[in-house]
């Protein structure tokens, strides 16, 4: 069953070890579950169904690589809790491949080249199509620039009016290309975006895209409020939705 599981990538600086491509089918596993929470030892293995020889095996490999990390249970220090000491970077998923519509010759010069679209525009099309193609997924990547990108942005954007450091978002992205943008206020922000950048021409996953719109949000919202902020996108383009919705909530 685990050998259709996407390869899995990290990195560690832990050592200098850097990055780590897990292709295993029990440590994809054991990985999966860690990603969501902390694991004792007797926890992973009821779930991953392998006998407790086999899961130490494979969490000492997991551990030398850098990867995962354990810390004593604070009630039992028999018992050792597991947890994921390093980065998601992302995965690569080697079944049915295909070549995509939308990384042809005729389909870029039809959507982008001819609208006089931004060559910047169609060198990120491009790249992001592709990468779906290989079945390569570095949405933690982009979501991690976007939040580089918008703290870069935030001194320039920032009003201390809600409202006007809102319509100073708009401004921005209508200025720079990357679509209209519109907001709703409430206990949760819903951000609505047209014509988006960063996804519009992409092909129909059924998932949502914008991750590096996501981690922009993330990072200019948190600055605003000075709190870490949850930001969903729950429209796409690539969802079938004629348009991109996020909802961006503070958590404190």
């Amino acid at each position: 069953m685990g050998e259709d599981k996407p390869i899995q990538i990290f990195s560690s600086p832990e050592k200098n070890i850097g990055v780590n491509v897990v292709k295993s089918p029990v440590k994809l596993t054991i990985l999966e579950m860690l990603r969501s929470s902390e694991m004792e030892f007797d926890e992973i293995v009821s779930n991953t169904g392998k006998s407790k020889s086999t899961v130490s095996v494979h969490l000492k490999s997991l551990r030398e690589m850098g990867i995962v990390s354990f810390k004593i249970h604070p009630k039992d220090n028999r018992k050792k809790i597991f947890y994921i000491n390093s980065k998601y970077l992302g995965s690569v998923n080697l079944k049915d491949q295909k070549e995509l519509e939308e990384t042809q010759k005729e389909y870029l010069v039809n959507n982008i080249i001819n609208d006089n679209g931004d060559f910047t525009l169609l060198l990120f099309h491009t790249l992001r199509s592709m990468l779906i193609q290989e079945g390569i997924n570095i949405d933690p990547v982009l979501q991690a620039t976007g939040n580089q990108i918008g703290k870069s942005l935030f001194d320039s954007l920032y009003d201390e009016d809600l409202n006007q450091f809102l319509s100073n978002i708009g401004e921005f992205w209508e200025n720079h290309g990357l679509g209209r943008v519109s907001f709703e206020i409430g206990d949760i922000i819903k951000v609505t975006s047209f014509d988006c950048f960063e996804c519009e021409l992409l092909p129909k996953t059924g998932k949502p895209a914008c991750f590096l719109d996501t981690g922009i949000f993330e990072a200019l919202f948190g600055e605003y409020f000075n709190s870490p902020v949850s930001v969903i996108e729950i429209q796409c383009y690539t969802m079938g939705d004629g348009k991109c919705v996020f909802e961006i909530e503070p958590l404190n």
